[in-house]
């Protein structure tokens, strides 16, 4: 197995979120009941963790916040890469926490071939999605056997748009040229600064379609049951009409859908993250020390321009 290698070190962190939850949970108890129902607490505890034992079945979870470049899929790959080399196929499941409104379609493809390698595996895949998964996330929300999106949640959006402004008549108002050399027909189609053709137009508008194609056909592979024609018209949806399009399978927050998990498995949140260079932690430590100090220089001159000005009033009204 060939393992991606970071540009910079990432660090590795693994949360086991049943020792977090229960954590906590007993925090409550110590605090709100009696030793007796503290006892039972502890036994209670002892039982759950019997039972996920017995179960054996791991939950993987994995947090995906994409923007327009999609820059989350170098943590991602690492993560799906993580898992492929420790988890065990056909038995344990994983979970993607999505968020994404889409963005640049290579960037997402990239990103949704990650979950295409998890599935390829022979993992159960599920995607929670509690705000937004449009175009590009739910490009890659649409890989998983199983999509969970919150009431409000936002999908769909299956479709292309490009947008370019030019500049070509502003240019020749103000007597400036603009030359474009390319070698083939098609190398630019149209540009920003150029005086852009009908031929040049048809084309970019062909190749539009022809990625709006792709991306349609995409979705129908990894959701049969899909209507994707009547949904592929750049829409999106909420809630329940998502699940009576078929767009998702549940309607569930993420919370709700991990609670229900953690009684009978064991749940490991995984991540990673670039180290920071040794440049951005000086900035980062350079930042903190302003923090600190800007409110501290800002009461100091406040409370002086206060006495100043009181002595100004006194000067002025001996009697104050």
């Amino acid at each position: 197995m060939l393992f991606h290698l970071p540009k910079l070190p990432s660090e590795i962190n693994i949360t086991h979120l049943n020792a977090r939850v229960n954590e906590q949970r007993k925090k409550i108890i110590q605090a709100t009941a009696s030793k007796l129902e503290l006892l039972q607490f502890t036994k209670q505890l002892a039982k759950e963790a019997k039972s996920r034992k017995k179960n054996g079945q791991k939950v993987y979870l994995i947090d995906f916040k994409g923007d327009v470049q999609a820059s989350a899929v170098a943590q991602l790959r690492e993560e799906v890469t993580l898992i492929l080399a420790t988890a065990k196929a056909g038995q344990d499941r994983v979970i993607i926490r999505l968020e994404s409104p889409g963005g640049m379609v290579h960037g997402y493809g990239l990103a949704a071939a990650q979950l295409v390698r998890l599935r390829d595996a022979g993992f159960y895949v599920t995607v929670t999605v509690d705000k937004v998964a449009a175009s590009g996330g739910y490009m890659m929300a649409c890989i998983a056997n199983e999509i969970v999106a919150a009431p409000f949640a936002i999908v769909g959006s299956i479709g292309v748009v490009a947008q370019v402004p030019n500049f070509n008549r502003l240019l020749r108002e103000n007597k400036v040229d603009f030359e474009l050399y390319t070698a083939g027909q098609y190398k630019r189609t149209v540009t920003m600064f150029g005086e852009n053709t009908q031929e040049g137009k048809a084309k970019f508008e062909e190749e539009l379609q022809q990625t709006h194609a792709l991306f349609k056909h995409f979705v129908e592979k990894y959701r049969p049951k899909l209507n994707v024609e009547k949904v592929a018209t750049g829409e999106h949806w909420y809630g329940q009409d998502a699940l009576d399009l078929n767009l998702v399978d549940q309607l569930q927050t993420s919370d709700a859908l991990i609670l229900e998990l953690l009684a009978k498995h064991d749940v490991y949140l995984v991540s990673t993250r670039r180290k920071p260079t040794l440049g951005e932690k000086l900035g980062l430590q350079a930042a903190q020390i302003a923090d600190q100090l800007i409110p501290s220089m800002f009461d100091k001159i406040t409370e002086y321009a206060a006495k100043v000005n009181q002595s100004r009033i006194q000067m002025r009204d001996p009697k104050l």
